[in-house]
């Protein structure tokens, strides 16, 4: 099952949160990888939108099992962090609470078109020095020329937001993926944006829109129409 992987290997991918789950997983990975250890270790898709109504079942199993693991491990200094890799909010809520993570990865909920981490998320990890590395800043393509938004197709009230958002860049001479690369890596909990390239020209791409100036107006007029909320940081110069 390729489950939207490229040349993916023939295996059928299962979730196991347990202990014995997660300390067979990273042995795996290790073999795999050819590396003796990891800098930081994901707990992946422990969600809503994967598991449906058996969510918080598994939720339970990960922090009884792969978060105690993990934890223990970063603190006998064999992993440098761990944390939750998602495309909600709403379990890394619960994981601040319970569970002592040193970084999130939150896919799509915080780019141009969608800012639910900013209202609770971020001001929660800012308070526990957790930091976010952010995924799909383009919300699966939506705002790099494509038509799906969350990897199914826009609808057409995102397709007219998004069309907004270009319109005052393309006014400003700015590629709207430079300004969704640049917001998202704005923010002072996030320590890092996963643009998601699929070759070596898209990563120097990717590299050449952080660095691409950008006018302070852009960011004003944006805020002024109100596609942006007004107590989200922008890279203003």
């Amino acid at each position: 099952m390729n489950q939207g992987f490229a040349h993916a290997l023939p295996f059928r991918r299962t979730f196991d949160y347990t202990a014995a789950g997660t300390i067979r997983s990273l042995e795996d990975s290790h073999q795999r990888l050819g590396l003796n250890r990891f800098d930081i270790v994901y707990i992946h898709d422990c969600a809503e939108d994967w598991h449906g109504a058996a969510y918080k079942d598994r939720f339970a199993e990960a922090m009884a099992g792969a978060a105690k693991v993990l934890a223990a491990m970063r603190d006998r200094g064999e992993i440098r962090g761990w944390g939750m890799g998602l495309n909600l909010v709403e379990p890394a809520l619960s994981c601040l609470e319970m569970e002592r993570p040193d970084v999130f990865l939150i896919a799509g909920r915080y780019t141009l078109l969608d800012h639910t981490a900013l209202a609770r998320l971020f001001p929660a990890c800012a308070a526990k020095g957790v930091k976010v590395v952010l995924g799909g800043p383009y919300n699966s393509g939506l705002l790099a020329g494509g038509t799906t938004f969350n990897y199914v197709p826009a609808k057409p009230e995102m397709v007219a937001r998004a069309e907004a958002i270009r319109s005052i860049c393309e006014r400003h001479g700015t590629d709207i993926k430079a300004a969704a690369l640049q917001f998202c890596a704005a923010h002072p909990v996030v320590a890092a944006v996963i643009p998601g390239p699929r070759t070596a020209a898209e990563v120097q791409q990717n590299a050449g829109l952080m660095r691409a100036e950008i006018p302070g107006a852009l960011w004003h007029d944006l805020r002024g129409a109100g596609l942006l909320p007004e107590n989200a940081p922008t890279p203003e110069k």
